[in-house]
């Protein structure tokens, strides 16, 4: 049975407490969120002589939050509330607190402190009739003194998704309060990070989703980080980060670089009214770095001209994406867009996508503008009313990657042959590599509506006991994010003389979110995994670690069940002449 959300709070630090907000199940369709793990909102109370809250959670979690906060401490005598950052749905509980504790100074970057006002004007006016919002906001680095020792430094560390961004440290407990750096959406009854490698797969997807695509300015925040002597970083999200601190930050590092090093890029450009855009524009990203290309992401409500135009200019390629309000995109989509028309090559690719309640002019417009500027798109346009679903997000991460392989080819086309090439060391080497053989499989998969599918001809059995083999997928395979660690798959075995048929369905391009076994005989497995009827057999497995390797990743999975559909049949196998493709 689903367990129920609630608050588990405990001291971990000197007069100070967290309390996490949690829940079990997915709390929301968001890319970040898709190890389906739940998740915890990680909120913080320091009593010194002054007492200050730290990041009150969303809606979701309103009721039973405060219930808990208002058994510890008399919500009367709060001096601070202190706001990483914000947004409507954390409003909600900062709302509803204020009305029972308006004596409340609210601390927050000053871009925070406008978003903030506006959220308030726009719905908590019955508030604000009774008790103005009394805001401090921080402009540049600023400090506070709590009593007892606790002197808290506030560091601004803005980027496109969280352009108000605020970090905190406390230079009593050396306990930093890093709002959503090192984060992860993971639940459990860990409060700090006790065998912290367990976390790493969860760490890295939430830095892939949340924070690769600016990698620029999360490097900036890093550096920042680095300057103060930290004992635990007090995340949002997860358990917080004590025993692999040091670790952590160098991997943050590491894959900081590696983003940044990367030799394509795409500048996607958006704005979003309510969230949903941004969502989509996380989704779209994710695609594009898992493929191995760089994103930078801008949210055009807080770029300046020279920053996108600087953007459009050095990208290979890039991508807008645009809210519709009152038939319209916004003033800021606008600007950005004459900035990039007028700016780009038109050699290079684009793409256009938003969400919209009733029309979607604002997406028709930027479609529009980039055919009559005779630019190629790298995926067909996307459109979502309202709120996208988890199936929309996985077409979003799709149509990246293929924006992403669309550049990579355009690239291999371009580079020039090297004449000697055929007669180098390397060449040989990737000869002989060519010649390990391996048996061809279909792994298929399924979550909820979303089914995947791919052709695999790197696996292996790798283990006795327990039966065990491995797998190695594409970082780029639409399949890829639907088999972390725990999550289920069929690994259907191909027969010599039968096999071909069933090769070229499953190698053809699919478009972005296209169901892959349309025509294709196949039933389910206990797994809920996709079964082909024509394979020679298959086994039902269980992804149970996963290591990065290179541009691929390498999955050991526990064979669960298998099932020999043809006992005459022999395993068909892929020769090749060379170990640089498959």
């Amino acid at each position: 049975m689903t367990k129920s959300k609630d608050v588990q709070i405990t001291p971990i630090a000197l007069n100070t407490r967290v309390f996490r907000s949690r829940t079990w199940d997915r709390l929301k369709f968001e890319v970040e969120y898709g190890l389906n793990r739940g998740t915890t909102a990680n909120s913080f109370v320091i009593e010194g002589e002054k007492i200050a809250l730290f990041d009150p959670p969303g809606e979701s979690f309103t009721d039973i939050f405060l219930d808990a906060l208002e058994q510890r401490v008399d919500l009367k005598k709060i001096d601070y509330l202190i706001l990483g950052h914000i947004n409507p749905n954390r409003a909600v509980t900062i709302n509803t607190l204020l009305q029972k504790a308006p004596q409340i100074t609210i601390i927050i970057s000053n871009t925070g402190a406008k978003s903030l006002q506006t959220i308030f004007n726009n719905n908590y006016q019955e508030t604000l009739q009774k008790n103005p919002l009394n805001i401090e906001a921080v402009k540049n680095d600023l400090q506070l003194d709590l009593g007892k020792g606790h002197l808290l430094e506030f560091i601004t560390t803005p980027n496109p998704r969280y352009p108000d961004q605020l970090l905190t440290y406390d230079n009593q407990t050396k306990v930093f309060y890093t709002d959503k750096l090192f984060s992860a959406h993971v639940c459990g009854d860990q409060i700090l990070d006790e065998g912290w490698i367990i976390y790493q797969e969860d760490r890295r997807h939430y830095f892939d989703c949340v924070m690769a695509p600016y990698a620029t300015q999360v490097s900036k925040a890093i550096e920042k980080v680095k300057e103060k002597e930290s004992f635990i970083y007090a995340t949002n999200h997860g358990p917080l980060v004590r025993y692999g601190l040091t670790e952590l930050t160098g991997l943050y590092q590491q894959w900081l670089e590696t983003q940044k090093n990367q030799t394509l890029n795409v500048a996607l450009v958006y704005a979003s009214a309510y969230g949903n855009t941004a969502t989509l524009a996380g989704a779209i990203a994710r695609g594009i770095t898992k493929a191995g290309v760089r994103v930078e992401s801008i949210n055009a409500e807080f770029a300046g001209s020279e920053e996108i135009k600087i953007a459009i200019q050095g990208c290979d390629g890039f991508i807008f994406g645009s809210p519709t309000l009152g038939g319209h995109a916004p003033t800021q989509i606008q600007s950005a867009l004459g900035i990039a028309l007028a700016n780009a090559d038109k050699n290079k690719l684009v793409g256009a996508f938003g969400s919209f309640g009733w029309s979607g002019e604002a997406i028709d417009l930027l479609e529009n503008k980039f055919k009559d500027g005779g630019y190629r798109f790298g995926f067909d346009t996307i459109r979502v009313k309202f709120k996208p679903t988890e199936a929309v997000l996985k077409t979003c991460e799709e149509a990246g990657t293929d924006f992403a392989q669309a550049l990579k080819k355009r690239k291999k086309a371009l580079k020039s042959k090297e004449s000697a090439a055929a007669n180098s060391l390397t060449a040989r080497t990737e000869q002989a590599l060519g010649r390990l053989v391996g048996s061809l499989c279909i792994a298929t998969t399924q979550r909820d509506e979303i089914k995947g599918a791919m052709v695999a001809s790197w696996v292996s059995q790798a283990t006795f006991n327990p039966p065990g083999l491995t797998i190695a997928v594409a970082k780029e395979r639409a399949i890829e994010s639907l088999l972390p660690i725990g999550s289920s798959f069929a690994l259907n075995i191909l027969e010599e003389g039968r096999h071909i048929e069933l090769m070229k369905h499953f190698l053809k391009p699919f478009a972005p979110g296209e169901d892959r076994f349309v025509n294709i005989d196949h039933d389910v497995a206990d797994n809920g995994s996709p079964v082909l009827n024509n394979a020679l057999a298959y086994v039902e497995c269980e992804v149970k670690n996963r290591l990065e390797c290179g541009d691929h990743w390498v999955l050991y999975a526990i064979a669960k069940a298998g099932k020999l559909l043809k006992d005459d049949g022999i395993t068909a196998v892929h020769h090749r002449k060379s170990g640089t493709h498959y």
